[in-house]
C-alpha cells in the first residue's frame, strides 16, 4: 500500500480532534444545534490552520445519518465524505477552475437535489483565485441558493475577494494555532506511531511551522524520513539549518562581551552548516525579548524561548540599554534582508556593530574628560594673544565648512539672509534647537478623507518627491531642524496632492508623532520649502496605508470613488 503523509493520515474526523480554532468550532456547533444553517460561509486565515478540514467536518455534521450535528464516522455519508467520494460534497479548486465557464457549470448543477445526504455542500478552495467575471456569475446563486445547498469558500487572501461576495457570506477568521495545541497534536501522533521523541525537537518543528498544523506534520514527516523513525532535536537542526538554544545564548553572550573573534568564527561555522540567518535573527529576537521582559517583571511565566536558569544568566549580564539596542538592530535587519544581495555579510556587519557598541560608549565618555582637562590647563596659563598657527587652523576649518555647504542642496534656505542666520544659529545651538514633541493633541483624519486625498493625488509629484527624499539626510545635523528632519526622513511619501503630503511610516508611534499639532508647523514648513508650495503634512502607519489602499481599490471596482472635481479641501479646512 502506498505511503500516506501524516497530515492526511491524521486529518481530524470530528470537531474534538481539531487543534485550536475553538471559537469557530463552538459557533458552528451552536448553529447546528439550533438548526440555524447559513447558505454561505467564508473560512479565511493562514495556510495549514484547518480551513478545508473544518469545511469537510461541517459537511459531515450536516449529512450524518445519526442526525444534524453528529459525526459518527461510521455511516455511509460520513465514510464517503472522509474518503472524498460523496456525490453531494463537491470540492472545487478555484486556482484551476477560476473561469466563467466552470462557474456556469456549477450553477447548472446547483438545482439538482442531493443524492444521499440532506445538503449539497460546495467547498471552493483558494476562492480568491477566481476572476471578477467568475465572481459576478456566482453572485446571484450565492445570494439566493436553493435550500438544499450550502457554499463554503476557503481562502488565505480575503482582501482579494469582491466586497459583494464578502457581504453574502458568514465570515470565520482562522488564527494561527497556538504552540501548545500543535505540541499536543504532534506528541499524540508520535505516541500513536510508537516513535520516541525529544521535546526540544517538537519545539523546533513548532517554530518552523509558524502556527500551521499541516506544516508541522509535513516537517515531522521529513525529519522522520531522515532520522529513521526517531525524532531528535539534532536531526531537526541539521536538516533545516537551525541552531540549538545553547548556541544562540552563546552567540548573544559573545556580542555582549565584545568577543569579535568568536563571533566571526561562529558565523563562518553557521555558513558552512547552511544555517538560515534570517531564521537565526528571528530566534535571537525571541530570546532577547524574553530576557528584556523577564528583567523588568521577574516572572517566569512570560518566558517563551528560555527556561528560568537561562533567563537569569542573561538578565544578570546584560543591561536594558544593550538589550534594547540589540532588539532594534535585529528588527531593522529583518527588513533590510529583503534589499541586500549578501545576507551573510550584512549579518556580520550588524553583529560587529553590536559587539563594539560598549567600546563606542567608553570613547564618548572619555571625550568630555579630555576636554575638561584641556580647559583646566589653559586656565592655568597666563592670557596670551592667538598665535598664527591657530589662526591658520581656524581658517582651514571654515573653508571646510564652506566647501560642505556648497555641495548641499539649497532648498532649505529662502535666500542668502537665511543662510547667514543659520551660521549665527550654529553658535547658539543649545538655545535655539527645536525639540520634537512626544505627546499632545493630534490631527486625525478618517478613511473617507484619506480616500479623497488618494483620488486627488498626483503620481508624478509623488515620484519627484521620492527622487529628492534622500536630500533630507543632508540636514540631519542641522543645528535647529535636525530632529524634525530626522522625524520626516523616517517616513516615505505615500500621497502628494496640490496642498497635502501624506507620509507612510513602518511604525505607528512615528506616524502619531508627526500628527501631533505642536510638531506640525515645523514639518509643514520643511516640506513646503522642499516642494516649493505650502502643504499640510499628515502621517499614516504602514498598516493603515495598506488598509486604505485596499479600500480604495475595492471602491474603484464598485465605481464608488468620489469624483476628483467635486473635492475641494483647503489648507484652512485641514488645520481646523
Amino acid at each position: 500500500m502506498a505511503y500516506k503523509a501524516l497530515y492526511r493520515t491524521y486529518r481530524p474526523q470530528n470537531f474534538e480532534e481539531v487543534a485550536g480554532q475553538k471559537h469557530i468550532i463552538q459557533t458552528l456547533k451552536n448553529a447546528l444545534a439550533t438548526n440555524k444553517i447559513a447558505h454561505a460561509y467564508l473560512f479565511c486565515g493562514p495556510r495549514g490552520t484547518g480551513k478545508t478540514t473544518m469545511a469537510k467536518l461541517f459537511a459531515k455534521a450536516l449529512n450524518c445519518e445519526e442526525g444534524i450535528g453528529h459525526q459518527c464516522d461510521k455511516c455511509k455519508n460520513c465514510l464517503e465524505i472522509k474518503e472524498g467520494s460523496h456525490p453531494d460534497v463537491i470540492e472545487i479548486d478555484a486556482a484551476s477552475n477560476n473561469g466563467v465557464e466552470q462557474v456556469r457549470n456549477l450553477i447548472d448543477n446547483v438545482n439538482y437535489l442531493p443524492i444521499h445526504g440532506r445538503k449539497k455542500v460546495y467547498i471552493i478552495d483558494e476562492v480568491h483565485m477566481m476572476t471578477d467575471n467568475a465572481f459576478n456569475a456566482l453572485l446571484k446563486t450565492l445570494e439566493e441558493p436553493p435550500e438544499h445547498v450550502v457554499f463554503i469558500l476557503a481562502t488565505t487572501e480575503p482582501h482579494e475577494i469582491l466586497p459583494t461576495i464578502l457581504s453574502r457570506c458568514q465570515r470565520y477568521d482562522f488564527t494561527k494555532v497556538s504552540d501548545d495545541d500543535i505540541f499536543n497534536r504532534v506528541s499524540e501522533i508520535l505516541e500513536s506511531e510508537n516513535i520516541k521523541y525529544e521535546k526540544e525537537a517538537i519545539n523546533a518543528i513548532i517554530s518552523l511551522a509558524d502556527g500551521g498544523v499541516r506544516d508541522a506534520l509535513s516537517i515531522l514527516d521529513q525529519v522522520l524520513a531522515y532520522s529513521s523513525n526517531e525524532l531528535k532535536a539534532s536531526d531537526v537542526f541539521s536538516l533545516f539549518g537551525l541552531t540549538t538554544i545553547q548556541e544562540k545564548i552563546s552567540f548573544i553572550n559573545a556580542i555582549n562581551d565584545g568577543d569579535v573573534a568568536s563571533l566571526l568564527n561562529k558565523i563562518g561555522t553557521y555558513s558552512e552548516a547552511g544555517v538560515d540567518l534570517k531564521r537565526l535573527t528571528a530566534d535571537l529576537l525571541d530570546i532577547l525579548k524574553d530576557v528584556l521582559v523577564y528583567k523588568k517583571c521577574d516572572d517566569a511565566t512570560v518566558l517563551t524561548s528560555l527556561n528560568i536558569a537561562q533567563a537569569n544568566s542573561l538578565s544578570q549580564k546584560m543591561s536594558i540599554e544593550n538589550l534594547n539596542e540589540m532588539i532594534m538592530t535585529f528588527l531593522k535587519a529583518q527588513s533590510d534582508y529583503k534589499t541586500v544581495s549578501n545576507i551573510k555579510t550584512m549579518f556580520e556587519v550588524i553583529t560587529l556593530r553590536l559587539s563594539t557598541m560598549n567600546d563606542t560608549k567608553i570613547e564618548e565618555k572619555e571625550v568630555p574628560v579630555q576636554k575638561e582637562a584641556s580647559v583646566q590647563k589653559e586656565e592655568a596659563k597666563p592670557v596670551v594673544t592667538i598665535s598664527e598657527p591657530v589662526k591658520e587652523e581656524i581658517v582651514e576649518t571654515n573653508s571646510q565648512i564652506e566647501e560642505k555647504e556648497e555641495t548641499a542642496p539649497d532648498w532649505l534656505f529662502d535666500d542668502e539672509e537665511d543662510e547667514k542666520e543659520v551660521v549665527e544659529e550654529d553658535k547658539k545651538e543649545a538655545e535655539k534647537k527645536i525639540e520634537v514633541s512626544f505627546e499632545g493633541d493630534k490631527y486625525k483624519f478618517d478613511d473617507d478623507m484619506i480616500i479623497k486625498f488618494m483620488v486627488t493625488g498626483d503620481k508624478e509629484s509623488r515620484l519627484k518627491l521620492l527622487e529628492r527624499w534622500d536630500e533630507l539626510g543632508t540636514y540631519l545635523n542641522h543645528p535647529t531642524l535636525g530632529d524634525i528632519v530626522a522625524l520626516a526622513k523616517d517616513g516615505r511619501p505615500f500621497i502628494v496632492t496640490k496642498n497635502v503630503v501624506i507620509l507612510a511610516y513602518d511604525f505607528s508611534k512615528l506616524a502619531e508623532r508627526v500628527n501631533i499639532k505642536t510638531n506640525q508647523a515645523q514639518i509643514c514648513s520643511l516640506l513646503s520649502k522642499m516642494i516649493g508650495r505650502e502643504v499640510f503634512v499628515y502621517a499614516l502607519s504602514r498598516t493603515d496605508a495598506i488598509r486604505c489602499s485596499t479600500l480604495f481599490n475595492n471602491l474603484r471596482q464598485l465605481s464608488k470613488l468620489p469624483k476628483a472635481n467635486t473635492i475641494n479641501i483647503t489648507l484652512e479646512d485641514l488645520k481646523q
